[in-house]
């Protein structure tokens, strides 16, 4: 399986456009014979989970088979999106005028569900792989604990953002409160481990995830980065 994260950034004049391009743009991924899972995200101001919503940018993830995968990424940026998404959600995305970043994704490991499925197929609990890594968390919170996630969860993003090896991430997610997600990137897989488990707030909400029981639905993958495309806010997060 290959995966594909689009952030697209929309004009303040467009955000109407935006806000139903979040459901009409699920109709040709539901059709698709290619497109494995699909999500149309909503994203957060700042870098990871945030109440408030940056109605510009949003996401679009499609994971694919292998095939579709390997040759989409020997195209060239216009003609990948085009392969993964379809015509109808390019040409909306060039229509508008719209700011792209896309991340071609390869999962390597991980654990949990989305929506009761193994939505980037079989994976180990671990590989070998130390290189430049993605990671994608995300969580259906319990209504009841709600109040406890966002209390905590501002001290493990800050944290994040100052610790060795941080490239970039994006708060991503499908419902505002209780369906959420960052997807972050780091130089490689030691310095991420070194941020989850040594960063004091990091480790207090592990713990406290697991004693409290706040999630209904968690997912955890780790991806190598294949290739980026394109720029989000006027520049490339990274330069690869």
């Amino acid at each position: 399986m290959y995966a594909f994260l689009t952030l697209v950034r929309y004009r303040k004049r467009h955000i109407y456009f935006a806000l139903t391009a979040m459901a009409l743009h699920r109709i040709p991924l539901i059709l698709s014979r290619k497109v494995k899972f699909h999500k149309a995200l909503g994203c957060g101001q700042g870098d990871t989970f945030s109440k408030q919503a940056d109605w510009q940018q949003y996401g679009l993830l499609a994971v694919v088979d292998a095939s579709t995968g390997l040759s989409a990424l020997s195209l060239s940026a216009d003609e990948l999106r085009k392969k993964v998404y379809g015509s109808f959600v390019t040409s909306w995305w060039k229509f508008f005028g719209c700011e792209i970043y896309t991340l071609a994704l390869q999962p390597i490991e991980g654990h949990g569900l989305w929506d009761g499925k193994k939505a980037f197929g079989e994976l180990p609990v671990k590989s070998d792989y130390e290189g430049m890594i993605g990671i994608l968390t995300r969580a259906t919170i319990h209504g009841s604990k709600r109040k406890r996630f966002w209390e905590h969860v501002e001290g493990a993003s800050n944290d994040m953002r100052k610790a060795d090896g941080y490239l970039f991430s994006v708060g991503i997610g499908e419902t505002p409160f209780l369906r959420q997600a960052t997807f972050s990137v780091w130089e490689s897989k030691a310095k991420m481990k070194q941020f989850a488990y040594s960063m004091p707030h990091h480790v207090d909400v592990i713990q406290k995830t697991r004693k409290e029981n706040w999630y209904k639905e968690d997912m955890f993958v780790r991806f190598k980065i294949l290739r980026t495309d394109g720029t989000i806010k006027g520049r490339k997060p990274m330069n690869i």
